[in-house]
């Protein structure tokens, strides 16, 4: 059949003028929003004077304070949002069980709105209702699960709910399914080819693969090369966060060259971290970004830590929307590995409960086997018998169950003597990341 190149051609085509006149008339309307529905923007706004009729043009915007993360752990569990509960029609948090995690509400509206951006995002690179859609990403909290699928749905693609793991179930429906489109995480997608030649699958003969969507974990132009070369397919980089929705914020087209963040949706900013103030376009910088079509819970100018820039210029593809760059690493300490993001505090709250532990200890992200992974060293106290091998084994597994149950990942420990963890003059050094940089 002969498919439109565009989902949504009324939002897709519009000119810069149009686009700019969109989001000022949804930034007058979610400012509204806000200040009558969420007590906490509200309180915020009469703090400084400015109130839904102060925004007037688009640089007004910058007269809204902020809104960040520890916003949304003080105001735990529903304090941010804009609607009643009874509004709400699903939530997604973000791990941890040593504070309060962040929670983002959706209102029936806000989902539909999110599978359509993230299908618009598929139809893009190509994918049609006749294409085979696996997800290989976990549901649940994680966004990426229950994301790609009601947006391949809304495209009209047979879709693979897979889940997470089980790669030789993957493989199975890979070929007896005939899939030919996979959303994955990067290192996921070197362990699918790894196990591939285990099997003696050659992607290009044995399967229909063409398109796998990639994103969650930061990865290089030439790791992305790497998963095409391998598999046989087009990987097009995705950007999304849990606050904005999900995946579906940000979506590389056929051009490769930058990912098109739909402007329908948001307003991107790209400010210095330490000033707060824009960068000059096509420098490096935070990524701030205020929602414009959310019921449940929209952000003010949220500040996502996310280091990249704006790529100057017109894409060939015809949209005007912004693109931005792939992600050049936080402006925090957060560590992303298989999708999950995890901070370092919360390795070290689960560590402090250990009186068998002393203070110092060592994340090392490494890959192994093209699979990226995680080793906690840490330093054991004075009142561990070392002596005793049954006992540290146990104490070994409690700790490696503790750290999984908090951070989603199964971490490799290792209890080592007081004082072999190397000393640094100054800050101590707890993350080392040597992850292949393909």
């Amino acid at each position: 059949m002969d498919y439109s190149p565009y989902f949504n051609p009324e939002f897709e085509l519009l000119d810069r003028g149009q686009i700019e006149a969109l989001q000022l008339k949804r930034l007058q309307d979610t400012m509204a929003h806000c200040y009558h529905g969420s007590p906490f923007y509200r309180k915020r706004l009469d703090s400084i004077g400015v109130k839904p009729e102060s925004i007037k043009t688009l640089d007004d915007l910058r007269r809204i304070p902020f809104t960040t993360k520890q916003d949304l752990r003080d105001t735990y569990p529903f304090g941010i949002a804009s609607v009643p509960l009874d509004q709400c029609v699903r939530l997604h948090s973000s791990s941890g069980t040593t504070g309060n995690p962040t929670v983002v509400l959706h209102s029936a509206k806000d989902l539909h709105e999110w599978a359509n951006a993230l299908a618009r995002s598929l139809w893009m690179v190509g994918c049609r209702p006749e294409d085979v859609f696996q997800n290989t990403s976990g549901y649940g909290m994680f966004t990426g699960g229950l994301g790609f699928q009601y947006a391949a749905e809304l495209l009209g693609m047979l879709t693979v709910p897979a889940g997470a793991g089980n790669t030789l179930r993957q493989l199975k429906f890979f070929t007896d399914f005939g899939t030919t489109v996979v959303h994955a995480i990067p290192s996921y997608a070197a362990r699918l080819y790894e196990v591939m030649c285990q099997q003696g699958i050659d992607p290009r003969r044995d399967t229909k693969l063409k398109i796998m969507a990639i994103g969650a974990e930061p990865h290089s132009e030439d790791t992305r090369k790497r998963i095409e070369d391998m598999l046989g397919v087009k990987a097009y980089n995705s950007f999304g966060m849990s606050e904005m929705c999900g995946p579906g914020v940000a979506f590389e087209c056929k051009e490769q060259n930058g990912m098109h963040i739909w402007e329908d949706y948001y307003i991107v900013e790209i400010v210095d971290p330490d000033t707060l103030e824009p960068v000059p376009e096509g420098e490096v910088g935070e990524l701030v970004l205020t929602t414009l079509n959310r019921e449940a819970m929209p952000l003010l100018r949220y500040r996502t830590r996310d280091l990249t820039r704006i790529l100057p210029g017109k894409c060939p593809c015809g949209r005007e929307h912004k693109r931005l760059d792939r992600m050049k690493g936080r402006s925090d300490d957060m560590m992303i590995l298989k999708g999950v993001n995890i901070f370092p505090i919360q390795i070290e709250t689960i560590l402090a409960q250990y009186k068998e532990l002393a203070s110092d200890y060592l994340i090392t992200l490494d890959t192994f086997e093209d699979n990226d992974g995680m080793t906690v060293e840490v330093e054991l106290s004075d009142r561990a018998n070392v002596d005793d091998y049954a006992a540290l084994q146990n104490l070994n597994k409690d700790i490696t169950r503790a750290l999984r149950d908090e951070i989603l990942i199964t971490p490799k420990v290792k209890l080592v003597p007081k004082g072999s963890l190397p000393r640094s003059e100054g800050k101590a050094v707890r993350v080392k990341d040597l992850r292949k940089k393909y």
